[in-house]
């Protein structure tokens, strides 16, 4: 296993290469629920404004492009583009890009001795800012006292244990790892034949990270959408409703006008094809001026219709619509 890197063990239905569930160590959990604590500011960061879904990307970008005239003076931009993360990120393998973000935390206080009573009431995370008590900086740096343990020299850091390897479903559910557990997956997902079952095992970086990163907020099958490479030609069932053909077929797209039932043109691919008459093709480019004119040339008025079948590829078919 290379510097850096976390193992991860991967069982695989192999028939429909999909993730079943992953074993993993205390670090790779530490990894993941360590997600949790990061803030947006960071998230955004690492995945790149253009990566992100919806309009956070665009709140991002028009906070770090605003000049400082608009910015408030005891404002720092930094504050949310660069946001602190958690202390306890020490401990969590280093599976995503370092970010100035990930910098120790510094507390500030009063250095004023003279009225070290009310003084060291205050303190602040920016050396900046001002004693309320005494109108001076608050520039030294305090030590943080984190609580004592009851029993420090079993603490391995992070946020589980070590002692037991744990279940990781492909939606990210994580549970303790058990052979109960296990033989229910299988019967869960209907499972009948063990030879169908693979085990990969892989070594999980940080680009791995990033990707992990990314497919959690976008899936709901993110071990596979990351490690299993799909191929070429195969789309996710979830970003579409129409129907799959399957390799020895083809899906032909249909503008119908609903109200006389008839057919306008067909789209396959980036071809236009409509009909004159019964089995008179007339096959072209698809620009939008194609389409408006033929519209017109339909004199079509209303809504229009769409529908999607799959015809094979040696199939002859006398007419897609049933009256």
């Amino acid at each position: 296993m290379a510097a850096n890197t976390v193992s991860l063990k991967l069982l695989v239905e192999s028939t429909s290469q999909r993730v079943l569930f992953a074993e993993a160590g205390k670090d790779f959990v530490d990894f993941l629920f360590n997600i949790l604590s990061l803030p947006v500011g960071t998230v955004i960061w690492l995945l790149k404004k253009q990566e992100m879904v919806g309009c956070l990307g665009n709140l991002y970008d028009s906070l770090e492009t605003m000049n400082y005239t608009y910015i408030q003076p005891t404002a720092n931009k930094d504050t949310l583009l660069k946001p602190i993360a958690s202390i306890n990120a020490a401990n969590v393998p280093p599976l995503l890009p370092t970010t100035e973000s990930s910098k120790s935390i510094e507390i500030y206080r009063c250095d004023n001795s003279y009225n070290s009573r009310s003084c060291g009431l205050y303190v602040s995370y920016d050396s900046k800012s001002i004693c309320p008590s005494c109108n001076k900086n608050v520039k030294q740096i305090a030590t943080v006292v984190n609580p004592e343990k009851k029993d420090s020299s079993t603490d391995e850091g992070g946020y589980v244990k070590g002692v037991i390897k744990y279940m990781i479903m492909d939606d990210l559910v994580v549970r303790p790892m058990s052979a109960i557990s296990c033989i229910t997956l299988l019967n869960r997902f209907s499972i009948k034949d063990v030879a169908v079952l693979e085990e990969k095992t892989i070594d999980v970086g940080v680009d791995e990270g990033v990707k992990l990163l990314k497919a959690s907020l976008q899936s709901k099958t993110v071990l596979t959408d990351v490690f299993i490479e799909k191929k070429v030609g195969e789309t996710d069932a979830n970003n579409s409703a129409a129907p799959i053909p399957s390799p020895t077929t083809v899906k032909l797209k249909l503008l119908i006008d609903p109200k006389s039932h008839r057919l306008l043109f067909g789209e396959v691919k980036i071809l236009l094809i409509f009909f004159r008459a019964l089995y008179d093709l007339v096959v072209g480019p698809l620009p939008t001026k194609s389409i408006i004119t033929l519209l017109n040339k339909f004199n079509v008025k209303d809504v229009v219709k769409e529908k999607v079948i799959a015809v094979a590829v040696n199939e002859e078919k006398e007419y897609f619509l049933v009256p």
